[in-house]
């Protein structure tokens, strides 16, 4: 398979022809008129013609020529249709105008929408899906999303986890306005890091992602965009508060500086210092703790020069285990206490020059610094972990004779240094990795789009890594869309982040061997058909992924007595299949129906060194989510109700160790449902929501297996497949100063 995709490259390229486009992007003015925003899901088109296409998160579109009409029309719903003469330009920038006349318009947009113009498979999360949710953190933002599930990785410690094609999010590449950002150390509370008030879209794309952000991308990339400094938005605040002690307060501002300037603080605070123990079996079922949380940025808007520079600044301390526990007892061999304290301070610039007299040419220049501190115990084991991380990504794009063909190209430069402790077992590595990439897009009459990429990059302790992608679209009709894709991607594990949840237990850590980069080959296609039934519409959506692995980190968990980590040996692979449908059956109510079925296996090494093609654990086969939406006219009320049905998956068996064959003592976590829901009125400038999680109030019954007995063989907080606590109630408000 890898030699196919590799000939698709080099087959396919040479007989590319040539075409013409138009490009550009659709915005709104501030209220003030001294900036713009760009406008998600605006239509446009040829005037007497039915050929059309929508913009991206960012307000960007595309869109070929036509010898039969020069007249572009732009439209959204409560704006004034704009009519743009096209002569020889190719890069337009429209600004639409509040259509005044319409009094008590409402403008509405999807709360999710997948991006027509992208040859990638991705999906847009909006601020109105955001808001469908309390959405207090980043891991809380795919409440309603079918591709992405998130549930808790231990008992203990409160951290989250996400998967996505059935693998674990540490094979999600996660950018922060396209900054490599939920990595490393940070992989174990990342998710939390990132404010929900903070986030303006999520870009979810399925398979391997564009070389231009690197090499790390395996099962896909999650990217999120921040609140701008030019925001339409003066003040934002949230408050949100629930029943299990949880409170947190967000508070936004902007400024435009002048015409050229302005400028942005994003702040967040959110504490939980109730004791709460609602299965009785002597545990906190969620960590005390405390966030702080900040974000400075600036924006520089010129004709030839773009730049926006900022820092961020996070200080959290967590408290969990036994219910009696205090700090005072740290290291204490009589009651069983967890903590974990970070630092974490970022660093980011992003510079872009432009060309204006060549609007598709442009040179970017991204540089990013990271420190982040731990410092962690379980029980009487300390883990301290420090990385220091640098990144910087140069990238000039053009095109080659028109705009048919484009390409960009640039140099990267990754360093981590790790200084890790684990009790007695210290691990310190420095990773020094430049790359080249080049990507290479070629597109056709709005109907065909290629994108082939590939870079190098010289790890300087894994040597040289070569990295091919490729990414295919056609329109086989304005409404069906096939996508596919085919890629390599490679990582360095960091075991004890990465299965930070399993060391809440009285296993011996082991590794076997000195550990591996893992590579992957992944392989995929999508279907997405736009369904018009009259006035209802909708999407309709299919897509399979597969993931082999040529190497991978085994954590294996088999033996109860143990986590041993060794590099694979045998196979391992991920077969992912989803069925979404997408409907508006009626105005102002969405509805959503998706399937998903995960094949998942890994092979094992037993205790005779045997090899066994073993199911991975924690993950379910099958996976079913509904989601509805519905609002009165207005938007005045709004109701949304989620249920999402994980089918069973299998876990380690913890009772007596037996010589060898070990992982023939696995055994099957029952299915569950989680229904979630939330009623929201709003008001010129307040929102307020009610809400409630876990309203079946399912829970996993003994989720500490040896609870009464945390010092001694059998203890293990790190099997949690289910929800630990019941149902939650929350309540919550939002006030928005518009400029």
């Amino acid at each position: 398979m890898k030699l196919y995709f590799l000939g698709a490259l080099l087959f396919i390229c040479p007989f590319l022809v040539l075409g013409q486009r138009v490009h550009g992007t659709v915005n709104e003015a501030n209220a003030d008129k001294t900036g713009i925003i760009p406008i998600t899901g605006a239509n446009v088109y040829w005037a007497g013609n039915s050929q059309a296409t929508s913009t991206d998160s960012l307000g960007r579109f595309s869109i070929p020529r036509r010898s039969d009409s020069n007249l572009l029309v732009i439209s959204f719903v409560g704006y004034l249709n704009d009519t743009v003469k096209i002569g020889a330009e190719s890069e337009l920038q429209v600004v639409l105008r509040n259509d005044l006349s319409l009094k008590e318009v409402t403008i509405r947009g999807d709360a999710s929408a997948l991006d027509r113009l992208s040859p990638h498979q991705t999906e847009i999360i909006t601020t109105k899906a955001l808001a469908k949710a309390a959405c207090c953190n980043l891991s809380e933002s795919f409440e309603t999303n079918a591709s992405i599930s998130v549930s808790y990785s231990d008992a203990v410690t409160g951290s989250k986890q996400i998967q996505m094609l059935g693998l674990s999010g540490t094979y999600i590449q996660t950018n922060v306005e396209s900054i490599p950002n939920i990595r490393g150390l940070a992989t174990t509370f990342g998710m939390n890091f990132i404010p929900g008030t903070w986030i303006q879209s999520i870009d979810i794309g399925k398979g391997t992602g564009s070389v231009v952000n690197g090499y790390e991308s395996m099962t896909g990339q999650i990217n999120v965009e921040l609140q701008k400094p030019d925001t339409h938005e003066k003040l934002y605040l949230n408050a949100y508060a629930n029943s299990f002690g949880r409170g947190e307060l967000n508070l936004n501002l902007s400024h435009q500086i002048n015409d050229k300037w302005s400028t942005g603080l994003l702040t967040h605070g959110s504490s939980l210092k109730n004791r709460m123990d609602q299965n009785g079996d002597g545990f906190l079922d969620l960590p005390l703790y405390q966030q702080f949380n900040g974000l400075n940025r600036w924006k520089y808007q010129g004709e030839r020069l773009t730049a926006q520079f900022g820092l961020k600044a996070l200080y959290e301390d967590r408290l969990g285990g036994q219910t009696n526990f205090q700090k005072s007892d740290k290291g204490s061999d009589q009651i069983y206490g967890f903590g974990a304290k970070i630092n974490r301070y970022e660093f980011f610039s992003k510079t872009a020059v432009l060309f204006p007299d060549k609007p598709y040419q442009g040179l970017g220049l991204v540089i990013n610094a990271t420190l982040h501190d731990s410092k962690s115990y379980f029980g009487q084991t300390h883990y301290d972990g420090r990385q220091n991380s640098i990144y910087g990504n140069l990238v000039f794009q053009s095109i080659i004779g028109n705009t048919n063909h484009s390409y960009k190209a640039g140099l990267s430069y990754l360093l981590d240094d790790y200084n890790e402790l684990y009790g007695p077992l210290r691990l310190n590595r420095q990773e020094s990795v430049p790359g080249a990439f080049i990507e290479y897009s070629y597109s056709h009459l709005d109907k065909f789009l290629l994108v082939a990429g590939g870079r190098v990059d010289q790890h300087n302790l894994y040597g040289t890594q070569w990295t091919p992608r490729l990414h295919l679209k056609y329109d086989i009709t304005p409404e069906t869309i096939l996508r596919a894709s085919a890629g390599k991607g490679f990582r360095v594990a960091n075991p004890l982040a990465e299965y930070y949840g399993n060391l809440v237990s009285s296993r011996s850590v082991v590794f076997k061997e000195a550990i591996q980069p893992e590579i992957t080959w992944n392989y995929g296609a999508s279907l997405t058909h736009e369904l018009y039934l009259g006035d209802m519409k909708g999407s309709f959506i299919l897509d399979f992924y597969r993931t082999d692995f040529d190497n991978q980190l085994v954590a294996d968990m088999e033996d109860a007595r143990y986590i041993q980590f060794y590099n694979l040996k045998g196979r391992s692979f991920a077969n992912s299949f989803q069925a979404e449908l997408n409907l508006t059956p009626v105005p102002r109510l969405d509805v959503k129906l998706a399937y998903r079925l995960f094949d998942v296996k890994q092979s094992l090494v037993d205790a005779e060194g045997n090899q066994q093609l073993t199911q991975r654990m924690m993950i379910s086969r099958d996976r079913v989510l509904i989601n509805a939406g519905y609002a009165l006219p207005y938007d005045k009320w709004k109701f949304d109700a989620t249920l999402q049905w994980n089918g069973k998956k299998r876990i380690p068996y913890l009772g007596e160790v037996h010589q060898g064959h070990s992982m023939d003592q696995s055994t099957w976590a029952p299915s569950f449902a989680n229904i979630n829901a939330q009623i929201t009125r709003t008001f010129p400038k307040w929102d307020i929501y009610l809400g409630g999680e876990n309203l079946g109030n399912f829970t996993q019954k003994s989720p500490i297996s040896g609870a009464d007995r945390p010092f001694s063989d059998g203890f293990d907080g790190g099997m949690a497949w289910g929800p630990v606590t019941g149902a939650m109630a929350y309540i919550g408000v939002r006030y928005k100063m518009i400029r």
